[in-house]
């Protein structure tokens, strides 16, 4: 019926697996699967020219791992997340000014870093007075915590 020998069957199962590793791509990141079936392709083209499987092997071995070496600076370029200064990120570790006094019973508070007005919540929970200083030690979802500068007052510089 059909006669189909060792050669082409090889040829098809790399073929077949290079499409594998090419969607299974769409679905990571690092683009490494990307250099498998690149690998794949080129032990598919060792096998369309008749080449033993020792040789597709070794092809394949040879082929992915310069295309990951290849890659990988263009990978990291591309998937790194740098850092961000977005939103309250970009007010940590300076001083604010208390507007409204931050009370963790009630949940009220209200700082002034620069020009920016923002809700805050004390640290370690206890209530800071208005005028206070206070540093800004992290971000919780909308809200800034602070922590108290002991002795300070709105006649010291910000920085």
């Amino acid at each position: 019926m059909f006669d189909v020998s060792n050669s082409t069957l090889l040829l098809w199962g790399w073929l077949v697996l290079a499409l594998i590793f090419f969607a299974a791509e769409i679905f990571t990141a690092g683009f490494v699967l990307l250099c498998f079936g690149i690998g794949a392709l080129a032990a598919a083209g060792l096998a369309f020219f008749g080449l033993g499987l020792t040789w597709q092997l070794l092809g394949f071995i040879v082929v992915s791992s310069a295309a990951v070496l290849l890659s990988r600076p263009f990978a990291e370029r591309v998937t790194s997340t740098g850092p961000q200064s977005v939103a309250g990120d970009r007010v940590l570790g300076k001083r604010a000014v208390v507007l409204q006094a931050i009370d963790p019973i009630a949940n009220t508070g209200m700082v002034r870093v620069g020009t920016e007005e923002w809700r805050a919540t004390s640290v370690d929970h206890s209530t800071i007075a208005k005028d206070s200083i206070v540093e800004v030690i992290g971000v919780e979802g909308v809200r800034l915590q602070v922590r108290r500068i002991t002795g300070s007052t709105t006649n010291q510089p910000l920085n």
